[in-house]
């Protein structure tokens, strides 16, 4: 009774019923939590990542190996960081220790990293034997890497644990392994109620606020799903458009160069109001055919409207126009594209109701949003219809990005 008391305290059920997996089942060889963002299955694998270090260091004294080694992957050392390693400080007050080489050493094992989104990722595995891994963010990884992986784990148990949130149905992790009824691979769906620790006005405004369809179905529910119909299904031109703004916005611009026809050149020029934290988008500049000191002279013009300071999130493909905007006295900026990160936040701010549109410049933003669909083979968007669809994330995104996307600190910096 006590100990369920303590488990209780410390963990949900759904991670107690993991945690009875790893100890209980002689069998498996593979074990991925997958499922909803917060639903605690990072924590679940975090705390089976410690049990297999004390694990493999006990079996590496029986095998006579002075040095054991366990693999950690991720999409990069930064990710890794975030996700594994500062979580083993925060929650355990664990800290590995790091030699020269940038090995990490914990209960009497080296823990070597790899990055799972090309085979070059390797390099620091290639030849060795592990007793184990841990793949962060599994099906971020690419296929022949996480083969790899699993197939240099060929000591002791050589046990792998995998955690990642749900991609496209069709993708190899879901058909080749969680769809798999083998004895030797256990998968563990998880849901955002898992998560009880969790207050329950949180779990009531990531559901109020998480945009319908596939995002909602993969972010709360943990379903491998792909997208259908239009990306921004909760626009409502009947309660989103506006025939004036606040006095008060801060404004700024996203810009999507293009030239020719269908690759139209878009500003997007867009303010926020402080007060009410909604964001408006107040103009479109599109055309085709135009050369770069044409959107120079367009650019001057939005800074005599709005003020001289602000920022160009720019797309990154054309650095010459960025460094062209930026000789001109035009703050403008690479842009972060991370397109499914940018499409869900950007849906987030039309779900929650704080994102408008000026009725007088509204025709090319409705024509793009009602033809801006999903791609269900890829669950990404179409590149199809995407100017003033791309020019618009680019800003809103990446405007507001340094306070929505906070980084921990790395514990060893």
């Amino acid at each position: 009774m006590r100990l369920k008391k303590v488990l209780n305290k410390h963990f949900t059920e759904k991670q107690q019923m993991v945690l009875k997996q790893f100890f209980n089942n002689p069998h498996w060889s593979l074990m991925i939590n997958y499922g909803a963002v917060r639903s605690g299955k990072t924590i679940a694998n975090n705390y089976c990542f410690i049990l297999s270090l004390i694990s493999i260091r006990k079996q590496a004294d029986k095998d006579g190996v002075k040095d054991p080694l366990y693999i950690l992957a991720g999409t990069s050392k930064k990710n890794i960081y975030n996700n594994v390693l500062n979580p083993l400080f925060n929650d355990f007050d664990l800290v590995p220790e790091q030699d020269s080489v940038g090995n990490l050493h914990l209960f009497g094992v080296t823990i070597v990293l790899a990055y799972t989104g090309t085979i070059a990722g390797l390099r620091g595995i290639r030849g060795s034997s592990a007793y184990g891994a841990y793949i962060n963010e599994a099906s971020l990884a690419n296929e022949s890497v996480f083969n790899e992986i699993r197939d240099r784990c060929s000591e002791g148990d050589g046990r792998v644990i995998c955690d990642t949130n749900p991609d496209i149905p069709t993708h190899w992790l879901k058909t080749d392994y969680i769809d798999n009824d083998s004895d030797n691979i256990i998968s563990n769906h998880f849901v955002l109620d898992d998560n009880t620790f969790l207050s329950k006005r949180y779990i009531e405004n990531k559901k109020a606020t998480t945009p319908s369809g596939m995002l909602y179905d993969r972010s709360v529910l943990g379903l491998w799903v792909t997208g259908e119909g239009v990306v921004y299904e909760d626009f409502d031109k009947n309660t989103m458009l506006v025939d004036s703004v606040p006095d008060n916005l801060n404004y700024y611009c996203g810009v999507d160069w293009g030239f020719a026809k269908g690759h139209e050149n878009v500003i997007t020029v867009m303010g926020d109001d402080p007060e009410t934290d909604t964001s408006y988008l107040v103009d479109i500049f599109s055309s085709t055919g135009k050369f770069i000191d044409y959107w120079v002279d367009i650019a001057h013009q939005i800074q005599d409207a709005h003020g001289r300071n602000i920022n160009f999130w720019a797309d990154s493909a054309r650095p010459e126009y960025v460094s062209y905007f930026q000789q001109n006295n035009i703050n403008a900026r690479n842009a972060d594209k991370s397109v499914m990160d940018g499409v869900e936040y950007c849906a987030q701010r039309i779900k929650m109701g704080k994102f408008k549109v000026l009725r007088k410049c509204a025709k090319p933003f409705l024509d793009d949003i009602y033809q801006y669909v999903w791609d269900p083979v890829k669950g990404v968007p179409k590149k199809e219809h995407d100017n003033v669809m791309d020019s618009f994330r680019y800003g809103l995104f990446n405007q507001h990005k340094k306070y929505d996307n906070q980084v921990l600190p790395n514990i060893y910096l």
